[in-house]
């Protein structure tokens, strides 16, 4: 069976984590992909922990398995040439240098497509190649807050608060593989390839969707509010006997639904969705009554047998023990030639006739140096 992207070869220069989560993205599917980093290893990642198991650390594990590893010094002639022999046959380069790193190696969009015009080149930065910014390195917390993610995270008591994963990094991810499968569509019809420009910075942004339009259209500033929702009433978390479940609804009949399982008749009032936004307290108290008096999954069993829409917080016990995800996948183990046995994430990725194979155990450095070289 044909993998969807097999054929490709994509030489991924980049490293932590909004590039190689991309590249994985594109070995899962099929694509050779080949890691190219400094001698000794330089992706930070390997270093970052713990935890480490048998001292490879979990974060590189966790963005790296479907690769091929090579370590080239591109500083001097000799790396410089190698590299440039691979760019000969491959599809499409990535990297998250700084603004200007690769044209000071030689190594520009413009000196690659020369040699090889199909190329498809996807450089990620902090702020992207223009602007007052440009020059910055980009790190996903300092975007989060530069974006205005971190201004819309916590409460109005805790301030403003990160995300607990590094979601600008992964964003970005998603994005390039989005413009580079978008560039390689279009080389289909006009033979040549081009190159993105990608920034942290603005794929923050973008992902603001409506709180962004809000405030455009307004000109109001957005609060933090916590597990609630600006627009809608209940949606939010209440605790229970044993832990935490979160009620999404959305519908004045979801709500209605919601009464008669409470066995509770609310005020007037509460009939309209706005009518429970402008009394929020009043209905988060009267509601937090009834669900602290049973157990999580009571009450999200009860919910969904009638079509109220919820769920449990998990804890990353509950997580992995889920037979939902254990159902679609969602744990893969491999064999790691230093690590040993190791669990990863797997891929969301469920494609019917080629569907994503699990090939390679993330690469130690040069691991594949005698392949390339």
């Amino acid at each position: 069976m044909t993998a969807a992207l097999a054929g490709l070869r994509i030489l991924d220069l980049s490293r932590v984590l909004a590039g190689p989560y991309c590249s994985m993205i594109f070995g899962d599917l099929g694509a050779e992909v080949i890691k190219i980093e400094a001698p000794g290893g330089s992706d930070e990642t390997r270093n970052w922990g713990p935890p480490f198991q048998n001292g490879v650390s979990a974060y590189y594990l966790s963005t790296n398995r479907n690769k091929e590893s090579l370590l080239l010094d591109l500083r001097t002639d000799e790396g410089r040439d190698q590299f440039l022999k691979l760019v000969e046959t491959s599809d499409v380069i990535l990297h998250n240098f700084k603004t200007g790193s690769m044209e000071k190696l030689r190594l520009s969009y413009e000196q690659l497509a020369a040699i090889n015009p199909r190329i498809v080149y996807c450089a990620i930065t902090g702020f992207g190649e223009t602007g007052p910014l440009k020059d910055l390195p980009g790190y996903d917390f300092i975007l989060q807050g530069m974006s205005g993610l971190m201004q819309v995270t916590g409460t109005t008591e805790s301030g403003p608060q990160k995300m607990g994963v590094a979601i600008v990094d992964i964003i970005t991810g998603l994005y390039a593989c989005i413009g580079i499968q978008a560039a390689l569509l279009e080389r289909t019809a006009s033979g040549k390839g081009q190159k993105l420009d990608l920034s942290l910075y603005d794929c923050a942004v973008s992902s603001l969707v409506n709180i962004g339009s809000s405030y455009l259209m307004t000109g109001i500033e957005p609060t933090r509010r916590g597990n609630t929702h600006a627009q809608i009433a209940p949606y939010q978390t209440f605790a229970t006997k044993d832990g935490t479940v979160i009620v999404a609804v959305g519908t004045n009949a979801q709500f209605q639904a919601l009464c008669s399982l409470l066995n509770w008749e609310p005020p007037e009032s509460f009939s309209t969705n706005a009518g429970r936004v402008e009394n929020r307290e009043a209905l988060t108290s009267m509601l937090q009554l009834y669900f602290q008096d049973n157990t999580l999954t009571h009450w999200v069993t009860a919910m969904r047998a009638v079509g109220i829409p919820c769920g449990p917080v998990h804890t990353f016990t509950d997580l992995v023990n889920d037979p939902q995800l254990a159902e679609r996948g969602m744990w893969v183990t491999q064999q790691h030639p230093v690590a040993g046995k190791i669990r990863l994430i797997g891929s969301p990725l469920k494609l019917s006739r080629t569907p994503v194979r699990y090939r390679l155990a993330p690469p130690e450095p040069g691991e594949h140096q005698s392949k390339w070289l």
